[in-house]
């Protein structure tokens, strides 16, 4: 239960404190690479946590990758933004950090963590898992296998067999970064596995123009159901171009600055079939809702990127997703955390994020057991 003073008509929360915890990561096993070009997974890392602590005894958590960045931006920025503020003020406090990344422009990939922080507090305080405070539309969804780039065509149809048997109902490739590779490596792909598997693809932003169209009807003709990023996404006029070239849904959006404003860009432009939103790049809970509401207002769907609770708990939340993104990796491959063995992923229960058993597994610096609670 709330204390009662929280729980009282018209009173209201304030923020107390603001802290990142500093947590040392060993480097990921095994370790795996992109498209031809692009660093894979990280090695040793300084990764963090923001914690958010209330006077009604709440604290929210918000982990990052990059914790020695964070750390800078809270003891410089947010720390004395937040502090005295009501936590509720979500949209108000989106706005302040912002206004903030416009005179500091912070990395994309972490302006999301206070939004993040703040929904797992607002959470805590109704009791409820953020789906459900989202609005709550399903309670599973589908998954399907997210690759990393593997050595040959051959190990991919090997890796999609293992993804088939652990239950995934569709394949996405990361591949080579090579226009002419990918594409046979679609064809065979569609052939490996028949007509009945949902296949998807992501370039990671890996080619030009010409490459994009080749690859582009290339898939196409193999009859993937979308295509992703396959250009740099800063210009939109170009992915109009490419639109007018091929066939294939483009799905686009995922890292390009902006929020729901590139993403609006997008959806203006008409070369978008459907668009990207996350917690991770499109600014926490907050944004990632704006994104799927606009495009659900002209019939777009807005699919979830990446994995993890957040992402759950948006899959959950927005009724024009149809998939959570299960990254797979190594040889053998193994079924993600939060996929069960039909291939779905199910509903949180746990209120607020559901971060605690992250924290604990990650381990807690003396001093820092009071926010186990």
């Amino acid at each position: 239960m709330l204390p009662i003073s929280y729980m009282g008509r018209g009173l209201q929360v304030k923020i107390t404190n603001v802290e990142v915890v500093l947590v040392e990561k060993e480097a990921f096993s095994p370790a795996f690479v992109w498209r031809k070009g692009v660093p894979g997974s990280d090695g040793a890392i300084t990764a963090g946590w923001l914690i958010i602590e209330t006077d009604a005894g709440i604290t929210g958590f918000s982990p990052v990758g990059r914790g020695i960045i964070l750390k800078d931006y809270v003891d410089r920025r947010f720390r004395a933004e937040l502090i005295g503020q009501d936590p509720l003020n979500r949209e108000y406090l989106w706005e302040r950090v912002w206004e903030l990344d416009r005179i500091e422009r912070f990395a994309p990939n972490l302006t999301h963590v206070v939004d993040v922080a703040l929904w797992d507090i607002a959470g805590k305080q109704a009791q409820l898992p953020i789906w459900k405070l989202l609005g709550g539309y399903r309670e599973s969804i589908p998954a399907y296998a997210s690759t990393v780039t593997y050595s040959s065509i051959e190990e991919f149809l090997d890796i999609a067999d293992q993804a088939l048997a652990l239950g995934y109902p569709a394949i996405k490739l990361h591949a080579f970064g090579d226009a002419k590779k990918d594409a046979e490596l679609g064809r065979r792909l569609r052939d490996h596995v028949g007509d009945d598997v949902p296949l998807m693809y992501d370039g990671s932003a890996g080619f030009d123009l010409m490459d994009a169209v080749y690859l582009g009807h290339a898939l196409d003709a193999a009859g993937f159901l979308w295509y992703e990023e396959p250009m740099r996404e800063f210009s939109v006029t170009a992915y109009k171009w490419l639109g007018e070239r091929v066939r294939i849904p483009l799905l686009l959006g995922e890292v390009t600055d902006g929020a729901h404003m590139s993403a609006g860009d997008f959806i203006a432009s008409g070369v978008a079939s459907a668009v990207r939103t996350s917690t991770f790049l499109r600014g926490g809970f907050t944004g990632a809702m704006r994104i799927a509401h606009l495009a659900d207002a002209y019939h777009l769907r807005a699919e979830v990127h990446g994995m993890g609770l957040e992402s759950a708990h948006l899959c959950m939340a927005i009724k024009n997703n149809t998939y959570y993104e299960s990254l797979i990796w190594g040889n053998p491959c193994q079924r993600g955390v939060l996929v069960e063995k039909n291939g779905h992923v199910l509903a949180p229960t746990l209120p607020g994020v559901g971060y605690e058993g992250q924290w604990a597994q990650d381990g807690v610096p003396a001093g820092l057991e009071k926010y186990t609670r």
